[in-house]
């Protein structure tokens, strides 16, 4: 089964007429986008581009063949063209089945907007699931809460072999696809509908990669089920910057599209600090309903057990395998600090040097021998401000040496400075 994508754009296209953004400003070449339609083996038409005839042409393809045309969600962008001789676009009820003459089989599913998806089947066996902007499958609940059947469950038909949806927006639905068995590690997940609040450039391509997923220019022919190699994802990551940089988005951001992810918070509770309470609650509603928080600074266990054979699980523990997203190291180190009398001038000589050493050492070897994908937050040090107390500089040292030896045990390793992430490593 071919899909070619006559445009991968959300509704009103990329650049969006009039607009002076960024993103708008650099959607040139490859990077400008018509709004998103599929043409599947010349003969299935999945939404409509404007000037769709003058967008298959480009593609080297003829609309001549298309014997159905259907529409996955209400228009509101430019007036949509209709060509001549071209079937009566219309939209399928969910739960609907087409056994197109051609051999397609087309089933609508709903989602949990204003709109229908598609799950296509070729003569083969081939599948894909194509999703509307802004949309994920309804009826599929999230991690944590209750894993309902995936969407082809009733068929038995197994992850799907492409996937199409709005993964900046929605990477929610690509966590949800993921935790029910829709979306495996040999699915083609292609990124569609993409928007002006897309990054724009190589960031958007980072960014994609980052979940597992690509973006491809307006034109570009799929084969359905052809393997495709897959953005290699690190196991470990860790995200460096100041204060405000928007490390912590980032780290969030790369989990996002990831179903069961344990949120480590080192940081605790701090009893009657209403500042500290508020920052806490932002960060929460921020994160994904789904995910769940740990707050410990027991980070060992959490990283070698159970999957890795060394460590016991609590009953109620983290499942084996899930992503954890630690934020942050510098809060750790503050409390092992603490713990090991690292403020005292004498104690940190007599004892609290090599003590504090043994529990990094501990941390290191714990995320070079993890099995679980993680993603670690920490702060960026030592670029020129040196602290007046001896405490203070005690402190920059240690989380720079830490930064150091962790950041050395990860595939990738990132600085966000103004809310940009610059690739260090990977």
């Amino acid at each position: 089964m071919d899909v070619t994508l006559l445009g991968t754009g959300a509704p009103q296209g990329l650049p969006r007429p009039g607009c002076p953004c960024a993103a708008c400003a650099t959607a040139v070449g490859d990077e400008a986008r018509a709004a998103t339609a599929l043409l599947v083996d010349g003969v299935l038409l999945v939404d409509l581009t404007p000037g769709p005839a003058f967008a298959a042409a480009r593609a080297g393809q003829s609309l001549a063949g298309v014997r159905q045309v259907l529409l996955s969600h209400p228009h509101d962008g430019p007036a949509m063209e209709v060509p001549a001789g071209l079937p009566t676009p219309g939209r399928v009820a969910d739960g609907r089945e087409l056994a197109l003459l051609d051999g397609h089989r087309v089933r609508a599913l709903a989602v949990d907007i204003p709109g229908t998806g598609y799950e296509i089947t070729g003569a083969e066996g081939e599948r894909l699931l194509y999703l509307p902007p802004g949309a994920a499958p309804a009826g599929l609940t999230g991690p944590g809460e209750g894993h309902s059947a995936h969407p082809d469950a009733a068929h038995g038909g197994g992850p799907y072999d492409l996937v199409l949806l709005d993964v900046l927006t929605r990477p929610d639905a690509l966590a949800r696809l993921r935790a029910t068995g829709a979306v495996d590690a040999a699915t083609d997940v292609v990124a569609v509908h993409l928007d002006h609040e897309v990054p724009p450039g190589p960031e958007l391509h980072r960014r994609l990669a980052a979940v597992g997923a690509r973006a491809v220019a307006d034109g570009s022919s799929l084969v359905v089920g052809e393997y495709h190699a897959v953005p290699d994802l690190p196991r470990r990551t860790l995200v460096l910057g100041g204060a405000r940089s928007g490390k912590s988005a980032e780290a969030e951001r790369r989990l996002a599209a990831f179903p069961d992810v344990v949120y480590v918070a080192t940081g605790g509770t701090r009893d009657g600090d209403e500042e500290w309470a508020e920052r806490v609650a932002l960060h929460r509603e921020r994160r994904p309903s789904s995910w769940r928080t740990v707050e410990t600074c027991d980070l060992v266990p959490l990283l070698t057990g159970p999957g890795d054979g060394q460590a016991p699980q609590p009953p109620d523990g983290p499942d084996e395998g899930a992503p954890l997203l630690i934020d942050c190291l510098a809060l750790w180190l503050t409390r092992v600090m603490d713990e090991v009398g690292a403020w005292d001038d004498a104690m940190w000589e007599a004892s609290g040097r090599r003590a504090l050493r043994e529990r990094t050492d501990a941390l290191v070897a714990a995320v070079r021998a993890t099995r679980r994908p993680v993603v670690a937050v920490s702060n960026e040090v030592g670029s020129g401000v040196v602290p007046a107390t001896a405490a203070g500089r005690r402190f920059r040292d240690e989380l720079g040496r830490l930064n150091a030896a962790f950041g050395a045990e990860c595939e990738q390793l990132l600085l966000v400075v103004a809310g940009q992430a610059l690739a260090l490593r990977g």
